[in-house]
């Protein structure tokens, strides 16, 4: 699946392996490997979602449970290692309630200057998961050429590069995991928990149309709602197929 986007090889591609029973997490592991996708989900049939990186699970998936979602029909309530999260059809989209991630600020890790050259960095705060990087415009962003082995050596699961939108959006972003094994990616869902928190509180806005300018580019509809985010995209189905092992 191609999610938060409309159009095929667009938005951020995610692996769906629908299993038609549990499978053990080194065999879930080699199949994401295998996908090299950003991340690999994996659901039971009673809706027990796991996503894996080609390194790594991780606690919380927004493109690749938007992806599921999509195959699924939309309607769903997923148990997760972040609790139940419940999607929904929106005119289109399809919307997801996750936990928010407020993130506080902090002072920057040694080395992020040296990673983001010819950047200006206006603040460095840290969510759960991730740092996030308030740069001057949104021209900044777009022309960001970090040192990615640079933002590997620091210690979160990522690094995040904001700022305020222009035409297209209300914010932009583009976000990096090397320490995971996704040196850049696309368009990345649990990122917006931390965003929505970010710049709500700074805008004013409980509504926000987030963009992640990366090269294949997408869209994400943020709501702040308290200690939840409601995250709306699109998805494109590419390729179906089966496992044969």
């Amino acid at each position: 699946m191609d999610s938060f986007t409309s159009r095929p090889f667009a938005g951020n591609p995610a692996g769906v392996v629908l299993l038609t029973e549990p499978r053990d997490d080194a065999w879930m592991q080699q199949v994401a490997a295998e996908m090299k996708h950003a991340e690999t989900a994996f659901v039971t049939p009673d809706n027990h979602l796991r996503w894996f990186t080609p390194e790594v699970e991780v606690d919380l998936c927004g493109h690749a449970t938007l992806a599921t979602a999509h195959v699924l029909g939309g309607e769903q309530a997923f148990t997760t290692r972040s609790g139940v999260l419940t999607c929904a059809n929106d005119d289109g989209w399809i919307r997801m309630d996750f936990p928010a991630d407020p993130p506080e600020l902090t002072d920057p890790p040694i080395g992020l200057a040296e990673a983001l050259p010819h950047a200006t960095i206006k603040s460095v705060s840290r969510g759960r998961f991730d740092f996030v990087i308030e740069l001057e415009s949104a021209a900044e962003v777009r022309s960001l050429r970090p040192d990615v082995q640079g933002l590997a050596q620091i210690q979160s699961r990522g690094v995040i590069v904001t700022a305020v939108g222009d035409s297209d959006a209300d914010i932009v972003s583009w976000c990096f995991y090397p320490a995971v094994g996704i040196p850049e990616d696309p368009v990345t869902g649990s990122a917006h928990c931390t965003l929505a928190s970010y710049w709500g509180s700074r805008l004013q806005r409980a509504d926000l149309l987030a963009e992640q300018a990366s090269p294949r580019g997408g869209f994400v509809r943020t709501t702040l709602a308290q200690d939840r985010v409601l995250l709306s995209g699109q998805a494109v189905t590419v390729l179906r197929g089966h496992l044969n092992v």
